[in-house]
């Protein structure tokens, strides 16, 4: 509520992670608040996990380094680009690129790591008790994966209540979101086929291209932001290729998701050489507090 200070029931809609159950949760509270106020403030969180940072302390360390270099190089990029040559501007786009696609794969490996240490835990555990579910959290592949395995855990676990789920208002919320994408899609002719197994054709024509943008906006610059954003997602919907837009604000602090689908990945190539979406990249780098994140998926699909 950016008083300062985290509730329990804050500090629970943050921190849990769907294999803590809430007792856990409870007492890792108390352990934290040394001043026994029922409120965790900044101290206390600092004192607890700076106790407990190994390795991670060099990691974040060089993290934050990273993105200040990385905020830097944009910022000398948005000043040079428009008067660089046509040979120095094609260096900058595969820089770009390759710091990307680092980041990226940087990411995947860390998620894959959550994953393995979630279920170690799990499969040593074996608790009945039922785990606390976040009811504020990222979007990412991780989390489609987790409410899979969650779904999959309480319909067979005799011990968890078959009305769990339902309790968290921000999967419902989500689950009929994608319910109306699903239907405007189907609107559009889209057509998914039964499960079988197909070759990858090697421009990938015959499949959806997903992406996913996460922004982190300033505060101060919401407005201008809104007002950029809303230019480019009238502009890319109305692009030939594009199957759909949607923009989602998270309830917390001024993060914002924006999801396209594309009739194939020729369509999104297309796009980002439009002036429209360089322009939106380029206004970005004034508007957020970290580097935007893109990610992007084929899903096979027939139109």
């Amino acid at each position: 509520s950016d008083d300062g200070k985290l509730s329990f029931d804050e500090f629970k809609a943050y921190f849990a992670d769907g294999v803590l159950s809430g007792e856990e949760l409870h007492e890792l509270f108390h352990a934290i608040d040394t001043h026994n106020t029922d409120n965790l403030d900044t101290e206390e969180l600092c004192d607890y996990f700076s106790k407990h940072l190994g390795e991670y302390e060099n990691v974040l360390s060089v993290l934050e380094d990273l993105n200040i270099t990385i905020l830097k190089a944009m910022d000398k990029t948005k000043k040079d680009y428009q008067e660089a040559s046509n040979l120095e501007q094609f260096v900058t786009r595969f820089l770009l690129k390759e710091t990307l696609n680092q980041l990226q794969s940087l990411q995947s490996s860390l998620e894959c790591a959550m994953e393995t240490t979630e279920e170690q835990t799990r499969q040593e555990r074996k608790d009945p008790t039922k785990p606390e579910v976040l009811s504020i959290q990222w979007p990412g592949k991780r989390i489609a994966r987790r409410l899979q395995r969650n779904n999959s855990r309480s319909s067979n676990n005799p011990h968890s209540s078959t009305g769990w789920i339902e309790e968290d208002s921000q999967w419902v919320i989500q689950i009929n979101r994608l319910q109306k994408l699903i239907d405007r899609l189907e609107k559009k002719d889209l057509k998914l086929e039964p499960l079988e197994e197909e070759v990858l054709e090697e421009n990938a024509r015959s499949h959806i291209m997903i992406v996913q943008h996460q922004l982190s906006v300033i505060e101060e610059k919401v407005e201008e932001f809104h007002l950029a954003l809303k230019q480019y997602v009238e502009s890319a919907s109305a692009q030939g290729g594009c199957l759909h837009v949607s923009v989602q604000k998270l309830p917390t602090n001024f993060h914002f998701i924006v999801y396209e689908f594309w009739e194939n990945s020729s369509a999104w190539n297309s796009h980002l050489q439009m002036n429209y979406s360089k322009a939106f990249q380029r206004s970005n780098v004034d508007f957020l507090e970290t580097p935007e994140l893109i990610t992007t998926m084929l899903v096979p699909g027939k139109y």
